[in-house]
């Protein structure tokens, strides 16, 4: 079975409290993008995971595909042994939730070649204890992301539907646990769910990303690329999750317009 892990975007992302558990509590809108990894789960004679295309850093053995196969297993002791190939394409350290795509859609792929007829609910469950921000990736539609990130209301965004969209990643890893070491948690400005329902050309005043506050003085390259958007018109410019990726919508056009850009930049257009 072969699947199309995709990537996500966040739409403003407040962190409100940090937790006795280092975990912190946060809102985010979270959304598909198109921007895709390569997934294949086939019977095989042991269990094992190849790995290609963008390097990613860590021991396979802990990946997070392999581990949503662990995490099957344990419960049910009796499923085949299977062969998971990533071809990985989503940048790594961007803020898309590559990772966290990867692996809610191997237990989706392995929920099917199993035939173990787990529900979405099932599966968001053995989501959450892979990372915060899998469960998103199961039904994989817009939605708020509360607590942790992996409370998820729906959400939908039907003036982001056909927007023409342009990602920028600069080719600068940042660490999850760098962009939270530098948030002060606090109380935002403005409801998140309320500030979407505006136009979108509002958002820029009122949409915010709390970890811009803290990585664009330590990255001036994130403020660039956002005032470079915004300068190619762009109704809306943010960092995606915890960065370093810099998108940029056009709700009223089918493709964005081109920029001059590095070539070391990794660069998705389309639409939404």
């Amino acid at each position: 079975m072969l699947v199309f892990p995709n990537a996500k975007l966040n739409l403003g992302l407040h962190i409100t409290e940090r937790r006795p558990n280092g975990f912190h509590t946060l809102e985010t809108v979270m959304l598909p993008l198109p921007w895709c990894d390569a997934l294949e789960v086939l019977p095989a004679a042991e269990t094992t995971l190849t790995l290609t295309g963008r390097p990613i850093p860590g021991d396979p053995a802990t990946n997070l595909c392999r581990r949503a196969y662990e995490l099957l297993q344990a419960d049910f002791p009796a499923v085949p042994p299977v062969h998971l190939h990533l071809h990985k394409v989503v940048p790594i350290g961007a803020g898309l939730g590559g990772g966290s795509a990867d692996a809610a859609f191997a237990l989706r792929a392995l929920n099917t070649v199993l035939q173990l007829q787990l529900t979405d609910e099932q599966l968001e469950a053995y989501a959450r204890r892979l990372g915060s921000d899998c469960a998103f990736f199961i039904r994989n539609e817009p939605a708020l992301a509360l607590g942790r990130g992996d409370e998820l209301q729906p959400l939908p965004l039907p003036q982001l539907r056909g927007a023409a969209c342009k990602v920028i990643y600069p080719n600068l890893h940042i660490s999850t646990a760098e962009a939270y070491a530098g948030v002060t948690p606090k109380a935002p400005a403005h409801e998140l769910r309320a500030a979407l329902a505006g136009p979108v050309e509002s958002w820029r005043e009122t949409v915010v990303n709390d970890f811009e506050g803290s990585l664009a003085p330590k990255y001036p390259l994130l403020g660039e690329l956002k005032a470079q958007l915004y300068a190619a018109g762009a109704a809306y410019a943010s960092l995606s999750g915890s960065g370093s990726a810099v998108f940029g919508l056009w709700p009223e056009l089918t493709q964005p317009p081109t920029m001059a850009l590095p070539a070391e930049y990794l660069v998705w257009d389309g639409q939404l």
